[in-house]
């Protein structure tokens, strides 16, 4: 292949990407406001600013379009960069974490992917089940290994670490996420969930810590 024929694919491939990225965001915004079955690929073609022949050419259906949203959410939960190192404190680690997971579940439109697949889920429970398993179940999997090495080495005592590691999930969300989620409140402020993440991180210790 000659260096222009490359240069042309090259720049045909950043505009695919582009036009794709456009779709997107396009998508995101309309199944925020119309949630998943309020939504049509008309509805998703104007947001976007493209054609609906355009939209078809990326996409399939609506089905495929929230799919790659999902995909997209669950590559931004993977790049959270949560210390799970083994020799760390737990008391630390526990903060740190609850900060950087209420950070990404109640960032500004962190709450419409995980509206629109709980309304969804019923009729459509393969897409909930990849959801969980991407995005939750990989989190909690991770916190119960950090948690399994603490146990290991006697700093904690726990009998289920899967259990453990979501409680203390939850144990942040606490008061925070649901009023998010359900838009009963604005996002919360860095000082309210420094106090939540403060005290989980404390019932967590006095139940679990090795005496």
């Amino acid at each position: 292949m000659v260096a222009a024929d490359r240069e042309h694919l090259h720049v045909v491939s950043e505009e695919d990407s582009s036009k794709r990225r456009q779709i997107l965001d396009g998508a995101r915004k309309v199944f925020m406001d119309l949630g998943f079955d309020g939504s049509s690929m008309g509805e998703i073609a104007r947001a976007a600013a493209v054609s609906k022949g355009t939209l078809y050419v990326y996409f399939a259906d609506k089905c495929a379009l929230f799919e790659a949203i999902l995909e997209e959410e669950a590559l931004q939960h993977g790049q959270v960069v949560f210390n799970f190192d083994p020799v760390r404190d737990a008391e630390t680690t526990l903060k740190e974490f609850g900060a950087a997971y209420l950070h990404l579940l109640c960032r500004p439109g962190g709450g419409s992917a995980i509206r629109t697949v709980m309304a969804i889920a019923e009729r459509m429970p393969d897409v909930g089940r990849r959801y969980y398993l991407r995005v939750l179940d990989k989190t909690i999997n991770r916190l119960s290994e950090y948690l399994k090495a603490h146990v290991a080495s006697g700093d904690l005592k726990i009998d289920d670490c899967d259990l453990a590691a979501s409680q203390f999930m939850e144990l942040c969300k606490a008061s925070l996420f649901l009023p998010f989620v359900f838009q009963a409140a604005p996002p919360p402020s860095e000082e309210r969930m420094a106090e939540v993440i403060d005290s989980a991180t404390r019932m967590f210790l006095a139940a679990y810590r090795a005496s």
